[in-house]
């Protein structure tokens, strides 16, 4: 097809693409170029501006690494991650859901941990946390056997892999829920952090005015067969950031109950304070579908 004019560009592309084989990789293209050339011409945007833009993505790519995944960051930064979760979870949309983004930090192969063991695995100063959950069915059924990786950040405000002084797998465990569908351990109270700004997502926080901290939160992920994948955070209940998460990963539901132990704490080593979290998840049925680990 010859262009005539701006207009036919964007007839040319989609006309290009419909003879595309699978049904929805040619819709999700074709409202990929209508949506992206509508931006173009609402922006009115300059070459000058097209060029910094193909530099940007092109350096989202560059920061990408085995520890890092700036272009996590970057759609989490958008609240693209959150939107697409919210679509996909919870009556599709149509009510708040227990799913949470994945964030960029999650591990395949995190060590198997016994139902009231520890995920603390070097000195990690901190106050004691001891963390009792459930998983049952929509019906309220326990649902036995769900494998459960927890993950989260240190008293510091870091994850393992981001900080040399932790031990591999710091902080982290996979644990299996029992007949009443509990699973529970030992951790310490996590903390809110930075996101990484050494990249793109970085200068964009910055262009914005916006501070880069997420509230503190403790990450879980639920896989079992027949089930979907439970992806998902508990925030705690007092962080200042919980109205202004940098990736707007916070919903009400999502806010646990991070409660101050008082007297003696479950266990005799702790002496200084100490807290409890309990909380139940639901898994709706589906398919059972581990997410592509954003870094190794």
């Amino acid at each position: 097809m010859i262009i005539e004019n701006e207009k036919g560009v964007t007839e040319a592309v989609l006309a290009a693409s419909a003879g595309t084989e699978s049904p929805r990789l040619r819709e999700l293209m074709s409202a990929l170029v209508r949506h992206l050339h509508a931006f173009v011409r609402e922006a009115r945007l300059s070459e000058e501006e097209f060029e910094v833009g193909i530099d940007f993505l092109n350096r989202i790519g560059q920061a990408t690494n085995d520890r890092h995944n700036e272009g996590i960051l970057f759609a989490d930064i958008l609240g693209l991650s959150t939107l697409v979760c919210m679509l996909n979870n919870g009556g599709a949309g149509a009510t708040e859901t227990a799913a949470a983004l994945l964030g960029p930090f999650w591990r395949m192969n995190s060590p198997p941990t016994p139902n009231g063991g520890t995920i603390i695995r070097s000195a990690t100063p901190g106050p004691a946390l001891f963390a009792h959950f459930t998983i049952s069915d929509p019906a309220g059924k326990p649902i036995e056997g769900v494998e459960v990786d927890v993950w989260q950040a240190s008293p510091v405000g870091l994850y393992e892999n981001q900080d040399a002084s932790q031990a591999d797998m710091n902080l982290r465990g996979k644990f299996t829920t029992d007949a009443q569908g509990r699973f529970w351990f030992r951790s310490v109270k996590p903390a809110g952090y930075p996101v990484p700004t050494h990249g793109p997502a970085g200068e964009v926080l910055r262009a914005q005015g916006r501070h880069p901290y997420r509230p503190a939160h403790l990450h879980v992920l639920g896989f079992r067969e027949h089930y979907k994948t439970l992806i998902t955070q508990i925030f705690v209940d007092d962080d200042k950031y919980l109205e202004s998460d940098a990736v707007f990963g916070v919903t009400r539901h999502l806010v646990g109950q991070y409660e101050k132990g008082i007297g003696a704490a479950p266990d005799a080593d702790v002496t200084g304070d100490w807290y409890r979290l309990n909380y139940a998840f639901v898994m709706e049925p589906g398919e059972a579908k581990l997410p592509i680990p954003p870094i190794k």
